[in-house]
């Protein structure tokens, strides 16, 4: 079932995903040649805790990722042809990598959720052209997202965008409803028809998410046993912004204002 937000609620969400935008875009400075993926983490669990002092007790930040479905971290850490739910550890980033930030926050009784994918030092001209191209489909998705449109004509546009570029879009995950939980439906798929599945209505709160590849757009369980990646090996990207649908159109709730 799809919960239909109020607009006070919303407002909520929009607080919480300022604290989670300017949460990542600290993280993204940080990343490096050199830095291991465990001192990003702990970076984003300080940035949390740091976040938390001015609040009262029962608004403090907490993170969404850390134990659910007993994910050992706060922060999502994928390299190169790792998509999503990489765990973090000693890995040391390379100067050419490409790694994925996907954090989610819990504040004030809802989460929120957004996802960046950062070059370490200089990439290759594919990888900075896969980064843009995944950039460039979330926003042409956003747009999509509005009253009487459905979650086929998001997933449409994103999927025609990405192939018209030479890369394919992942389809065996998606995005989701977010709310008072940290999954919620529904699942929105990042290919498809148009005007086909849900229609998209007022109050709906959802997070889209498209993942990129510069090869196969199949997948398979990563290394770490938790995360997923590439079944060819090649390249991946992915941005994620949560979104509100209001009486005055989209709003991007994880987009600093």
């Amino acid at each position: 079932m799809i919960t239909i937000r109020t607009p006070e609620e919303i407002l909520i969400m929009a607080e919480g995903g300022q604290i989670l935008a300017k949460i990542i875009k600290e993280l993204g400075k940080e990343v490096k040649p050199g830095i291991a993926t465990n001192d990003l983490d702990g970076l984003a669990e300080a940035l949390i805790s740091s976040s938390s002092e001015a609040l009262a007790k029962e608004d403090k930040i907490k993170c969404s990722f850390k134990g659910y479905q007993s994910f050992p971290n706060c922060l999502c850490t994928s390299i190169n042809e790792e998509i999503v739910h990489s765990i973090p550890s000693v890995r040391i980033l390379k100067e050419g990598d490409i790694i994925k930030l996907d954090l989610g926050i819990f504040y004030k009784g809802f989460h929120s959720d957004m996802a960046i994918t950062v070059p370490v030092g200089k990439v290759s001209f594919e990888a900075q052209r896969l980064i843009r191209v995944t950039k460039k489909a979330l926003k042409l998705g956003i747009k999509k997202a509005r009253t009487g449109n459905t979650f086929g004509d998001i997933g449409n546009t994103i999927q025609r965008y990405v192939e018209s570029q030479g890369f394919n879009i992942v389809r065996d995950l998606c995005g989701h409803g977010i709310g008072r939980e940290l999954h919620e439906d529904p699942q929105i798929l990042n290919y498809g028809k148009r005007h086909s599945g849900l229609e998209i209505k007022e109050g709906m709160v959802f997070c889209l998410e498209p993942m990129v590849t510069l090869g196969s757009w199949k997948i398979k369980i990563a290394k770490d046993g938790c995360g997923y990646q590439t079944a060819d090996s090649s390249l991946s990207a992915h941005f994620e912004h949560t979104i509100a649908i209001t009486k005055n159109g989209v709003r991007v709730l994880t987009e600093l204002k």
